[in-house]
């Protein structure tokens, strides 16, 4: 009996070890997708819409309007590469600082004014990866409301994307799970699907959204006498990969620029990680906004599709390619993607 008592303890303790260890290792294979559960909690920032914050410079001029809860350390760089980081919020107004030019910026609007880039050369068969964290969102004018839970207008403006890029020569995945509600906890939600995206080792992720600006003109654009919605670029400054985040931003709105003058508005940093921390080449877009007719975020984003495989290498470095001019994707850079954000030239 002793015997037996004492084999049934050990066997119970063996159990509860073996049990608390499963739970390690399976709280281990688990992380990628809830290891920034708090900070993708709190970097929902985005207002509903027709809400929005003006940013104004230090002698109160209009930099920009955000549809998104500004928090000072946010920075924005404008397309002209101005950066600007918000120090102070007064109600919906954030006052900005302007800390100088960016070199990153000059160097690739020279470099890009001299290149000479070769089209339908692809170096790599890795896809890039779509989808909608906001699955809900939509344009008034056409798709007769700002949301449309779980097939949202934006769900067509991301297939305009992916029509573009493979007409470019590139290979898309187009993931259009919805990730309804429209709540703090949507990001959540899309971090599963970007770790499922990951799997096949995508060279870039897209999460495509579109603004709450109420003024639709804010974001029309006529290029090549068509009207066109613009875009910005989103990334997250709290997050390990925000420089190679940023570099990726900079290169396409660059280069974006240099083929459709004026399609980016520009760049803009918020608190949090937007799920960018799982990858050196993820950006948030916003396409227009909802008071703009969504054909016109379609040309916008189809547009940009015609920088996207320029930027991430797809058509393959050149012979005697300096370290700066390689793609950010390109892993014989001595230092791939690690150009800072902290290089400006004062003004």
């Amino acid at each position: 009996m002793v015997r037996n008592s004492k084999l049934r303890i050990f066997l119970g303790l063996f159990l509860i070890a073996a049990g608390l260890g499963g739970g390690f290792f399976t709280a281990k294979a688990t992380l990628p997708v809830l290891s920034t559960a708090a900070a993708v909690f709190k970097m929902d920032d985005e207002l509903k819409p027709g809400e929005f914050f003006t940013v104004v410079d230090e002698d109160r001029r209009v930099i920009d309007y955000l549809a998104r809860a500004v928090t000072t350390g946010d920075e924005l760089v404008t397309a002209e590469g101005k950066y600007y980081r918000v120090e102070k919020i007064s109600g919906r107004i954030a006052q900005a600082r302007l800390l100088g030019v960016d070199r990153d910026i000059l160097a690739w609007e020279e470099y890009f004014d001299r290149a000479v880039v070769p089209v339908g050369i692809f170096g790599t068969r890795r896809e890039v990866a779509i989808y909608h964290t906001h699955s809900d969102e939509s344009y008034v004018p056409t798709d007769g409301a700002a949301a449309i839970p779980y097939r949202g207008g934006i769900l067509k403006v991301g297939d305009r994307l992916t029509q573009n890029l493979q007409t470019n020569g590139a290979r898309v995945a187009h993931d259009k799970t919805p990730h309804d509600p429209h709540d703090a906890y949507a990001y959540i939600r899309s971090r599963k699907t970007t770790v499922r995206l990951l799997r096949t080792n995508p060279i870039a992720l897209f999460d495509v959204h579109r603004d709450g600006i109420p003024d639709p003109d804010f974001y029309r654009k006529q290029i090549a006498g068509t009207s066109v919605g613009q875009i910005r670029l989103v990334v997250g400054r709290q997050n390990p990969r925000m420089s190679s985040n940023l570099d990726f931003a900079k290169r396409l709105m660059t280069y974006a620029n240099r083929l459709h003058p004026g399609l980016v508005k520009g760049i803009f940093l918020g608190r949090g990680s937007y799920n960018q921390d799982l990858s050196p080449t993820a950006i948030l877009l916003e396409c227009g906004t909802h008071t703009l007719t969504r054909p016109e975020a379609e040309r916008g984003v189809g547009l940009l599709a015609d920088a996207v495989p320029v930027v991430l290498g797809l058509t393959g470095p050149r012979p005697g390619m300096p370290e700066m001019s390689k793609p950010v994707t390109d892993k014989t850079a001595k230092t791939p993607g690690a150009w800072r954000a902290f290089a400006w030239i004062l003004v």
